[in-house]
């Protein structure tokens, strides 16, 4: 990250929706990330009804400089707390990640232990990241062809 680069959470703007969209279907994304992407209809229907119109779903847009850089949620799915969250491939490699997840586990946001999550295994800086913040590599599991490591905190 660049040394006059802030990052900063805030609360999800339904406008922002729009961007992730777009960051979501990005072909490089979704490789490494080893996700299908939803066709807009499906998405914007997610992220309205299961994202911010569930009470229980924590999700904060993450900002570098002025920039809306992605997003990062917490949710319950199957009795587990997870994880999540996503960047615009042009802000890669610059370790607004790191930072984005240093803040929002802080206290004061997502406090919930023990916390969950899943990255694809050749997602190596994600997995990476979470490693940094005192995530656990607890399994490698198979879905069909593909391998995604389970971490937890806590």
């Amino acid at each position: 990250m660049d040394d006059g680069e802030s990052v900063r959470l805030r609360p999800v703007d339904v406008s922002d929706v729009e961007v992730f969209y777009l960051q979501e279907n990005d072909p490089e994304a979704l490789r490494r990330a080893n996700w299908t992407a939803r066709d807009r209809k499906a998405f914007f229907e997610h992220w309205e009804r299961r994202v911010l119109g569930d009470s229980t779903v924590r999700v904060r847009a993450i900002v570098a400089g002025d920039e809306l850089a992605g997003n990062i949620a917490a949710w319950w799915q199957d009795g587990r707390r997870l994880i999540g969250f996503w960047l615009g491939r042009e802000f890669w490699g610059r370790g607004i990640g790191t930072r984005a997840l240093s803040l929002f586990l802080a206290p004061g946001e997502e406090e919930t232990r023990p916390l969950y999550a899943e990255a694809a295994v050749h997602n190596v800086a994600s997995v990476r990241a979470l490693k940094r913040h005192g995530f656990d590599e607890l399994e490698v599991v198979e879905d069909g062809p593909d391998e995604f490591v389970v971490l937890k905190l806590g």
